[in-house]
C-alpha cells in the first residue's frame, strides 16, 4: 500500500475515532506501518483541521521528518512496534469506560467470555506514567505481551491490529466490554470465568471468522 493511501487512512481513521465518540479533541492518537517505520497523527492538531500531508513519518530510530511534530505519544507506538512484528496499527483513545476503569486502576476480569478477544484471559492495566514517557512506553509494551490490547491507569487505552480498520475495531469491542464491565461493578460485580472456560474460548477463537479457504477437516 503506498504511502499516500496509508496518510488518507490514517487521517480517516482518527477522524472517525471522535465521530463514533471513543475519543475526543485532540486527545488520542493513531498510527500505522509504512515501509521499514511508521505514520502517526501529529501532535495538538484537530484532526477535522488536518490534511494527509500532516501525518508524520517516523523510523524505528525515532526520527521524524515533516512540518508538523509528531503525537507526544511516538514512544509507544514506536516500541510496540518495535516488539511486536504482527501489530501493523496502534489507535489509543480516552474513551469514556475505558477510561474511568483504568482511572481505578483495574484489569478487565474474564466476566464475560468476549474478554478473550483482545488476546487473553484478562485486559491488562498498565501502571501509571507521564504521558510521553520512557516509562509509560515500557509498561505499555508489558501489558501487551500477548495481548491486542491494553488499558493505561489514570490515561486511557491502546488497541493493536492488522490495519487500521481492525485496530480501530478492537478499540470499539474493548470500550463495549468496560461499559459492561462499569455498569456490572455497579450491581457489586459478579462471577468470573474460571481459566478451564477462558482457555476454551481462546482455543475458538483461533479458528473464529471467516478463512478465504474453507480449513481442513471442517
Amino acid at each position: 500500500m503506498s504511502d499516500q493511501v496509508l496518510r488518507v487512512e490514517l487521517l480517516d481513521t482518527a477522524r472517525e475515532m471522535n465521530a463514533i465518540g471513543i475519543n475526543q479533541g485532540t486527545s488520542g492518537n493513531v498510527s500505522v506501518r509504512s515501509g521499514d517505520g511508521f505514520l502517526i497523527t501529529p501532535s495538538g492538531l484537530p484532526y477535522d483541521e488536518s490534511t494527509p500531508d500532516d501525518m508524520v513519518p517516523m523510523t524505528l530510530d525515532a526520527d521524524w521528518s515533516g512540518d508538523r511534530k509528531p503525537s507526544s505519544e511516538w514512544r509507544f507506538h514506536l516500541d510496540i512496534y518495535k516488539a511486536r512484528d504482527d501489530v501493523q496499527a496502534v489507535v489509543h483513545v480516552h474513551s469514556t469506560f475505558a477510561t474511568t476503569i483504568a482511572c481505578l486502576g483495574k484489569e478487565i476480569p474474564a466476566f464475560h467470555y468476549m474478554v478473550a478477544v483482545a488476546g487473553g484471559k484478562t485486559i491488562r492495566c498498565a501502571p501509571y506514567h507521564t504521558f510521553g514517557t520512557q516509562e509509560l512506553s515500557d509498561v505499555t509494551v508489558d501489558a501487551l505481551v500477548d495481548r491486542k490490547a491494553c488499558l493505561l491507569a489514570n490515561h486511557g487505552m491502546i488497541a493493536t491490529g492488522p490495519n487500521l480498520k481492525k485496530a480501530l475495531a478492537m478499540a470499539v469491542e474493548v470500550e463495549k466490554l468496560c461499559e459492561m464491565y462499569w455498569r456490572t461493578l455497579q450491581l457489586g460485580g459478579g462471577p468470573v470465568l474460571d481459566d478451564a472456560e477462558m482457555d476454551i474460548i481462546l482455543s475458538k477463537f483461533q479458528s473464529y471468522g471467516q478463512f478465504a479457504k474453507k480449513p481442513a477437516n471442517q
